[in-house]
């Protein structure tokens, strides 16, 4: 594989996901809504503040509004990814993702671009929330809003190797949205994006163990660290793994000879 034609291949399918999600209006109204939804009313009814250890070992004293955004930047890459992984069935069954898996290029490469243009649309609409957010009276430090974009681009490939696991198994668009939902609300809902950890040990074990363990609070972690300007490793380290897991199971998924479509055929 040459590099010029790697690049442009990547380009190209960069591109594309770019043109089509600028062309799909509602769908980045969506994206702003959803989470602006969460901090203007949810987060109104939980005016507080919490000790959260965003600099440990000591306890940082910050505002529900500023603990939840982290948590709704990670909303927004979670249905990004699932966005992303309803336009690879919606492509499978329309032929264009034949063309392109067919093409000389290796599978795996072709299917990394594809999340990696799907991690560039997640990060501009995790940016313009930011934004919004800031007018509305929660504001980060201003480093970091630099210091989070390599965490940004590190949960937004894990939730797309997720969104693009899921596709390999679905073989009709019909059953996309019940599958969505199963797999959208127990990993938000399970997760330290709405409460830290030791409030949900307050009413279950159960449930912390399993939030402890749900690779979307360490990505919300990782993020909520990171836009204070700090590196929190062991949530890297997880979502780096998670990241690693999914992709690889998405390329297999994707292999005609060992993978669900195949199986399915």
């Amino acid at each position: 594989m040459a590099m010029m034609h790697a690049l442009r291949a990547l380009n190209g399918i960069v591109l594309r996901e770019l043109y089509r999600f600028v062309h799909q209006r509602e769908r980045f109204a969506s994206a702003l809504v959803r989470p602006l939804v969460w901090l203007f009313i949810f987060a109104a009814g939980f005016r507080s503040t919490l000790g959260v250890a965003i600099s440990p070992p000591y306890e940082t004293y910050i505002l529900y509004e500023e603990y939840i955004t982290p948590g709704l930047l990670g909303m927004i890459q979670l249905f990004n990814g699932m966005q992303s992984s309803l336009s690879m069935v919606y492509d499978r069954e329309m032929g264009s993702m034949k063309t392109l898996l067919v093409s000389p290029l290796p599978r795996w490469f072709l299917l990394t671009s594809k999340l990696v243009a799907g991690v560039f649309v997640s990060v501009l609409q995790v940016y313009a929330f930011l934004v919004v957010a800031w007018f509305y009276g929660v504001e980060a430090p201003l480093f970091g809003y630099l210091t989070v974009l390599p965490a940004l681009l590190l949960s937004g490939l894990m939730l797309g190797a997720l969104g693009l696991l899921l596709s390999s198994w679905i073989r009709q668009l019909e059953n996309f949205a019940g599958v969505m939902n199963f797999v959208i609300f127990p990993t938000f809902f399970l997760s330290t994006a709405l409460y830290p950890l030791w409030k949900l040990q307050e009413s279950s074990e159960f449930l912390t163990a399993l939030a402890a363990y749900n690779p979307f609070s360490q990505a919300v972690e990782m993020i909520r660290f990171a836009l204070y300007g700090q590196f929190n490793g062991y949530a890297s380290a997880f979502t780096g793994v998670a990241l690693a897991l999914c992709l690889v199971l998405a390329i297999l998924g994707y292999n005609p000879s060992k993978g669900m479509l195949h199986r399915k055929g």
